[in-house]
């Protein structure tokens, strides 16, 4: 299984070819549309200096977009926009905290949409989970000190590349 950084270009793109490429994952989520973009807030102790942006678009199963998103882009073309911290949305990638149990909490902040438009997509969130883990991530507060200035560099980089 190939490694892949938390919140980069790289860990989506790779875990949007895995999903094309295998029809039992698209058969799993084959009732699942929508346009989730998710924000994970701003951690400089994480190498996460302003809030990043993902989305996660779906129609009955097929995924249309899997990448990083301006706030600006994220806000407009989202269906549901749900905010955590990186430390919660590392322990559901990890499987240690259910994604529902975590938003039910009001520790993920439904920020557009509407609370039982999310509950409605929910079922589909451990086969959502498979998805953003079909590689191995690493998280920034799992790095070697020379690991983690790396990690920031880069970030830095491909953010004012992107525009997000």
């Amino acid at each position: 299984m190939a490694t892949f950084y938390y919140c980069t270009p790289e860990w989506l793109k790779e875990s949007a070819r895995i999903y094309r490429s295998n029809p039992q994952a698209k058969e799993k989520l084959k009732k699942l549309s929508g346009k989730m973009v998710y924000r994970v807030k701003a951690e400089p102790s994480w190498g996460i200096e302003k809030d990043v942006f993902f989305c996660l678009f779906f129609e009955q199963g097929e995924l249309i977009r899997l990448e990083l998103v301006s706030e600006e882009k994220g806000k407009k073309e989202a269906e549901f926009l749900m905010g955590a911290t990186p430390q919660v949305w590392k322990k559901i990638l990890k499987k240690e905290s259910k994604f529902i149990t975590e938003f039910m909490l009001g520790k993920i902040k439904l920020e557009k949409g509407s609370k039982i438009g999310v509950l409605a997509v929910a079922p589909h969130a451990n086969n959502v989970i498979e998805l953003l883990t079909s590689v191995e991530l690493v998280f920034p507060d799992e790095l070697s000190t020379d690991e983690f200035e790396q990690y920031k560099a880069n970030m830095k980089s491909f953010r004012k590349e992107l525009g997000v």
